[in-house]
């Protein structure tokens, strides 16, 4: 049967494909592909980590035996009866086979896959007692994981095979063909992100997020459809359900019927037409009808992103997010070596064009490690993280300053400083800057030229910009946190989104008086929050004086169309009527 779940539109663009369910259980295991190669093997530490499994439980049942029945409940014996049943089911080996050899998911994600398979069959029974057992299969599960722990596993990640586009007939007539696949989880952490960066999937679906939580961001990024906050998605899609991703409407289409999905193939094929046309901007200059030059710069989150920078005609990079080199790594920070190849790889990607490397900016949305997510305090979002972290941890940060400096040496860099707000900040970072000179210096290594910025995240440091370009060469403005700390508005909370408003009076006086004030001292100024990116924003920001824009590289071509068509001279004006009005968004709905 057909339904639709609806969410957030958060990257754009049609996907039609089979569904895989990630960690839907409440078990948290690694998910990645394997090699063709490798099946044998992956199917091997399933059945060595049952074996073992089984082998527990037998050395318990032994043990009762010994104890006598005096000891022993009916019932665990009872229990241990039917784990072992489930154990040697063929359902679940078989099951777990398949998942390997037909989709070369790694051991761990195949069993807990058809875990959620067998799971469902659990729930539909009509005999309570039987329902119930879906905790003992649970259980078992978590046994044969457990016991799987110990064994060496393979953590590289590949494409194994390449997935082909379907046809509308091979998705209306052959379930079998090889087609592309919808991942579907509760919620992805940016780490996991990455690590599905370099997999086969067409797009993906979570219950819980917001448009501009990091889940998100990275999602445009790859520049594949998605839909975040659709709630119960993960409990309503089943594994292998076909699934339609609509980015641009934030719905999510189950099960669709032969009309729907001729309508998406329609949708999808417009879209990739479109696309085809943006690329003819490729060389043109980004420059306005009245010959306005406009900077479009590029963010990313690892050095590889570079090349997908230049190939998509960015003028350099306005946002390396240099955390992600430090995401998912159980806490074993990466050292200066790691650090100095890894942002060299990514100045020299850019082939002379600009870098600017943003500091490490962990805590909230994006922990270090989802096992070391900060529950312990109510609003991890004001607590220690970005430079509050960096400056607690001074060891961790003059690491990270002493690689920045090194790899620019080999092309022009900057540095960027993220949540600053009070001016004894600012100097302490400058002085650990100084300090991380003299060392490199102490030690006769060579290093280049920075110049140094901050970002404008926290509506103190939009009030007070006096303070910071005494200081910083220049400014970027982070409009995605700028918009939650002034708003009040966790921008990872679904349940909240639709308060989340670029277009809000305060938020859009904020960054135009940061603009204005960044040109009255000639200093430069960007914006590289999801402000930038948006094409419905692009003549806004034009006509409040913005020059450089920093976005996903997927969105340079689009947003470049929008400037070439702008004549910032007649922008000016209408841009101080928006910002005049009590609701933004009505003026320009009707512009």
């Amino acid at each position: 049967m057909t339904f639709s779940i609806h969410g957030l539109a958060v990257a754009r663009g049609i996907a039609i494909g089979r569904a895989v369910l990630v960690a839907s259980s409440r078990m948290d295991v690694a998910h990645y592909f394997i090699d063709a190669s490798q099946i044998e093997a992956e199917i091997d530490r399933v059945r060595i980590g049952r074996d073992a499994a089984v082998d527990e439980i037998q050395r318990l049942q032994a043990s009762m035996v010994r104890k006598g029945a005096k000891e022993t409940p009916h019932e665990l014996a009872a229990l241990l009866e039917v784990h072992l049943m489930l154990l040697k089911d063929v359902e679940l080996s078989g099951g777990v086979k398949r998942w390997i050899t037909d989709r070369l998911y790694n051991a761990e994600w195949a069993l807990t896959t058809q875990l959620d398979v067998i799971a469902r069959q659990f729930d539909e029974m009509e005999d309570e007692y039987l329902r119930e057992r879906k905790a003992d299969l649970e259980q078992i599960t978590e046994k044969v994981l457990r016991a799987m722990r110990g064994v060496a596993s393979p953590v590289a990640l590949t494409s194994a095979r390449a997935v082909r586009k379907p046809s509308q007939q091979d998705l209306l007539l052959d379930d079998t063909v090889d087609v592309p696949l919808i991942l579907v989880a509760h919620d992805l952490s940016p780490s996991d992100m990455l690590q599905f960066k370099k997999s086969v999937f067409a797009g993906f679906i979570t219950d819980v997020g917001g448009k501009t939580s990091h889940t998100a961001i990275v999602a445009r990024s790859l520049d594949i459809p998605a839909v975040v906050g659709a709630r119960l998605s993960s409990q309503l899609v089943r594994q292998d359900d076909w699934v339609i991703i609509d980015g641009d409407a934030g719905v999510v289409v189950v099960d669709p019927s032969p009309i729907i999905l001729a309508e998406y193939g329609f949708k999808q094929r417009q879209g990739e037409l479109e696309r085809g046309r943006l690329t003819r901007l490729l060389n043109t200059p980004a420059v306005t009808l009245d010959g306005q030059k406009i900077e479009l710069l590029a963010n990313i989150e690892m050095p590889e992103d570079a090349l997908g920078a230049v190939k998509a005609g960015a003028v350099g990079v306005g946002l390396f997010r240099s955390e992600f080199l430090f995401m998912g790594r159980r806490g074993k920070l990466p050292n200066e070596e790691e650090q100095y190849h890894a942002y060299k790889r990514a100045i020299e990607g850019m082939q002379g064009l600009s870098v600017t490397i943003r500091t490490v900016d962990v805590g909230a949305d994006k922990p270090l490690d989802k096992s070391m997510q900060d529950n312990a305090h109510l609003n991890p979002a004001l607590g220690l993280r970005a430079i509050r972290w960096s400056l607690a941890d001074p060891a961790m940060f003059l690491t990270q300053l002493r690689a920045i400096l090194r790899a620019a040496v080999h092309g022009p860099t900057h540095l960027l400083i993220p949540m600053l707000v009070h001016a004894s900040e600012i100097r302490h970072t400058f002085s650990l800057i100084d300090r991380a000179r003299v060392e490199l210096d102490n030690r006769g290594v060579a290093y280049g030229p920075v110049k140094i910025g901050a970002m404008i995240e926290i509506p103190a440091a939009a009030l007070t910009l006096k303070v910071f370009l005494k200081y910083f060469d220049f400014l970027s403005i982070g409009t995605n946190d700028l918009i939650q700390y002034t708003l009040a508005i966790d921008r990872a909370d679904e349940s909240v989104a639709h308060l989340y408003d670029p277009l809000h009076p305060a938020v859009l006086r904020l960054v135009a008086g940061t603009i204005v004030e960044c040109q009255a001292q000639d200093k430069p100024v960007s914006v590289c929050g999801e402000m930038a990116g948006d094409i419905s924003l692009t003549r806004l920001l034009l006509g409040m004086g913005l020059r450089s824009f920093s976005m996903h590289p997927a969105q340079i071509l689009a947003v470049k169309q929008e400037v070439l068509r702008a004549d910032t001279s007649k922008l000016k004006l209408w841009a101080e009527q928006v910002m005049a009005e009590d609701e933004p968004g009505l003026r320009m709905n009707r512009h």
